[in-house]
């Protein structure tokens, strides 16, 4: 019999309780047997999706975590069969991805089919994905770190909501994270983070195997790990030993066997798994002290074994009173280190390599008739009227998810009615003032939130402060600086959330603000400012909260070298490519103050559209004077540059020999400007007048709805089965007979990313931008040591002619 099969045997043995509580339901025999089944699913989800390897992948292995999944079955047995409720949110492990689909399969939400589709195209990811997979609504995980903390961020939406809007139900936000994962410095990021401080809403369960991809972890980092929770204001609560082995330690000379287990190196106590029975008591006893050997005299070796491996992440009784001692707890947030066996139930127990391992086909048709199934019947639910099915039914009903509703339609106008002018005006100043006309619009106003990790003020968004304050759980003392124009009053109807110094604390609120309406039901409007350069820092939660499907707007200002006097260090040049390339986020840079307006306004109302980009605002503290936009709209109207600016470009200004007719019979450039470099690309476009050269000028306000219109331009007719490309927005800012002229780029980026159009029109294609450091200085003398100016310009566009 496998160490699952013991539990009410052993535990009879010495005298321990078999009862989670006078009040719990199901009592611990059903819970053991629908942990059985939940662990035989896991293990043969991951057989199942490798023993048809070969045959679809040429040999490669799918891959899998059997051992993983093992050891977070009991934690999850008892969380979702005797403890969470339908408002709570969980986030899970990812390699116990397994685990959780055979639970939501055995309470109904998942279809059998899905069972034998892990890692498949359609099928189940390898790791939860709430926007890829069918049964996942709460969290992502795959990326070890983001998900062990997501929940805490989940948690302070949760707190803001609850601030300014109808107080929803209660809810709890628990995420499970394997010991290793908290080496991610992002998880010490948010353990830390004031804004966070005071969730007693939040548990983080610690799966504490001791063992991570390569290694048995040494056992002082437990040690280590509650010591920097507990300093960081959060309850620490242990799942340490089962209650067979607290009942050992009652009985007389039973603390020698605690310390000596205590004392014991991780490496050696998981060295005794792979001994048999005899052996591991003869290796358990060498150099113990006397004592220890006297009190565990009375059993035989099978039970000495079975004592020496009851740890408290494999009791369910006992997790779940943890469970309850970490919700007594309501001022603070808690942390569970449950103790753990990797590969619990399963032969590979223990082995320190058995993070990837695979059971043999053998060790799969023991584990089958072990827990009483056959090849016809493996796969089967509980029959509905078994306690194990009734319990399987009863939470089904209360916790599997139901889809949400569609997101509000929020009546954000076309324009915040900012005008700013003829003068210069930077578009980091225009965002600023904008976002507070839009504070006036309370339908706009009471969804809007902003974020920022401690550069609010040098990003914009003083202005918004001011008007609308700074959001703080309870009302805390104003401190009054008559130096300061700012008014800092932190409470409970600010909608400003200050964060740290942590960007990916930023990405990770603005994804769980971005994701209001899906786990909350009531829609924000989050918006986040980050200095550019550091866009990069917290990239890999950037990625997460657009990969969880969020929804929010982020302002990475100020950027480029034009950011000229900080140096290299804040000068950011790769962001761009960050922009076009990222799924979900629409990259756009535009020159001017209505730019900024049109495309902010815009972005608001997307978040409320299925399948529209996150708007990624790139912009600069250069004042740049708004002559060329207002004069293009006397001509042309509001409503076409408006509508050419969302979607990507205007033709800002052309001249030489015949502007406006072609090429005139003489040569001609195209001049393609993103952001503040449209001024220099102005200027040269003036040069090259006077030179006789025919030149047009496209600002590309959103290089990266520009680039992806004209790549699903050719992508999509080729799926239909049609050779001819349709007409893309770039094409029809330039005329046919325009195309064939050479083309210039100028942007405060690296040149690659705006090298794509001289493809797209088919012609020649010089790149003027930056593709190295940069340095501190003057702007003007950056722009020449980088050669940014209008004569570099110049120079490159008559290179394309000579």
């Amino acid at each position: 019999m496998s160490e699952i099969g013991r539990a009410g045997e052993k535990w009879r043995l010495l005298g321990a309780t078999t009862a989670a509580g006078p009040d719990t339901e199901p009592d611990i025999g059903t819970l053991e047997e629908i942990q059985r089944r939940i662990l035989w699913l896991a293990v043969r989800m991951v057989d199942e999706a490798n023993r048809i390897a070969p045959a679809r992948t040429g040999g490669i292995k799918i891959g899998g975590h059997q051992a993983s999944s093992a050891s977070m079955v009991s934690i999850m047995t008892a969380l979702w069969f005797a403890h969470i409720g339908g408002e709570d949110k969980v986030a899970v492990k990812p390699h116990a991805s397994p685990v959780y689909h055979a639970i939501k399969y055995l309470t109904g939400e998942l279809d059998r089919s899905y069972l034998t589709r892990l890692r498949r195209l359609g099928g189940l990811q390898a790791y939860p994905s709430r926007t890829k997979d069918p049964d996942v609504a709460d969290f992502s995980t795959g990326s070890v770190g983001l998900g062990a903390v997501a929940p805490l961020f989940s948690a302070a939406t949760r707190r803001y909501l609850d601030s300014h809007f109808e107080a929803r139900p209660s809810a709890r936000f628990m995420a499970i994270a394997g010991d290793a994962e908290l080496d991610e410095g992002n998880v010490w990021e948010a353990v830390a983070e004031p804004a966070l401080q005071g969730l007693g809403n939040v548990t983080l369960v610690v799966d504490l195997n001791r063992q991570s991809l390569d290694r048995v972890v040494p056992g002082i980092k437990a040690e280590r790990l509650r010591r920097f929770f507990a300093d960081s204001g959060w309850h620490v609560v242990e799942a340490k030993y089962g209650h067979r082995l607290q009942a050992l330690f009652d009985r007389p000379g039973g603390e020698s066997v605690r310390r000596h287990i205590d004392r014991m190196p991780n490496e050696r106590y998981q060295s005794l798994f792979a001994l048999d029975d005899h052996e591991l008591r003869h290796s358990f006893c060498r150099d113990a002290d006397p004592r220890v050997c006297q009190v565990l005299d009375p059993f035989d070796d099978t039970e000495v074994a079975t004592l020496v491996k009851n740890l408290g992440g494999h009791d369910l009784g006992l997790l779940i009173e943890a469970f309850r001692e970490c919700d007594s707890h309501r001022d603070q947030p808690s942390v569970l280190f449950a103790y753990t066996i990797k590969g619990w139930g399963l032969p590979i127990a223990g082995d320190p390599m058995n993070h990837s391992a695979l059971l043999s086909a053998e060790q799969i048709d023991d584990l089958r008739t072990e827990v009483g199934l056959t090849p016809e019947s493996e796969w089967d639910r509980f029959p509905p009227e078994s306690p194990a099915g009734r319990v399987c039914a009863r939470v089904g009903a209360e916790v599997n998810n139901q889809p949400p509703g569609p997101r509000p339609r929020v009546p954000v106008p076309n324009s915040s009615g900012y005008r700013p002018g003829r003068g210069p005006v930077s578009t980091q100043v225009a965002f600023g003032r904008i976002l507070t006309r839009l504070g006036d619009i309370p339908e706009v106003s009471r969804r809007l939130v902003t974020t920022s990790p401690d550069v609010s003020v040098s990003t914009g968004l003083g202005g918004w402060i001011n008007k609308k304050g700074v959001f703080s759980p309870r009302s805390e003392p104003v401190y009054e600086d008559s130096r300061s124009v700012l008014r800092w009053e932190p409470g409970p109807g600010g909608q400003h959330v200050e964060l740290g110094i942590s960007e990916m604390n930023l990405f990770l609120l603005l994804g769980q603000m971005g994701l209001a309406h899906e786990h909350h039901g009531e829609m924000l409007l989050p918006v986040g400012t980050v200095y550019d350069p550091f866009v990069l820092r917290g990239l890999d939660a950037l990625v997460y909260s657009a990969y969880n499907g969020a929804r929010f707007i982020l302002v990475g200002t100020p950027s480029g070298v034009t950011l000229a006097p900080e140096g290299g260090a804040h000068q950011s040049t790769t962001t761009p490519s960050v922009g076009t390339e990222l799924p979900g986020l629409g990259y756009c840079e535009p020159a001017f103050a209505r730019s900024v307006d049109w495309l902010l306004c815009d972005g608001l109302c997307r978040l409320a559209e299925p399948g529209s980009d996150n708007l990624y605002l790139r912009l600069s503290t250069r004042p740049v004077a708004q002559d060329p936009l207002e004069d293009l709209i006397e001509r042309v109207g509001e409503d076409r540059v408006r509508s050419d600016t969302l979607a990507g470009a205007v033709v800002l200004a052309e001249g030489g020999p015949t502007p406006g007719t072609g090429s005139g019979g003489g040569p001609g450039v195209n001049l393609v400007a993103s952001g503040v470099m449209v001024v220099e690309a102005l200027e040269a476009g003036r040069i090259l007048g006077e030179e006789g050269v025919a030149w047009r000028l496209i600002d590309v306000t959103s290089p990266g709805r520009l680039y992806r219109d004209w790549r699903a331009s050719v992508r999509t007719p080729l799926r239909e089965g049609r050779l001819s490309p349709s007409e893309s927005h770039l094409l029809k800012l330039v005329p046919e007979d325009l195309r064939s002229r050479p083309v210039v780029t100028v942007h405060d980026a690296a040149t690659h990313n705006l090298s794509w159009i001289g493809s797209a029109l088919g012609t020649r294609l010089v790149p003027v931008g930056v593709d190295r450091f940069g340095e501190s200085g003057t702007i003007p003398e950056l722009y020449e040591a980088l050669g940014l100016t209008p004569g570099h310009i110049v120079n490159a566009a008559l290179s394309l002619l000579s």
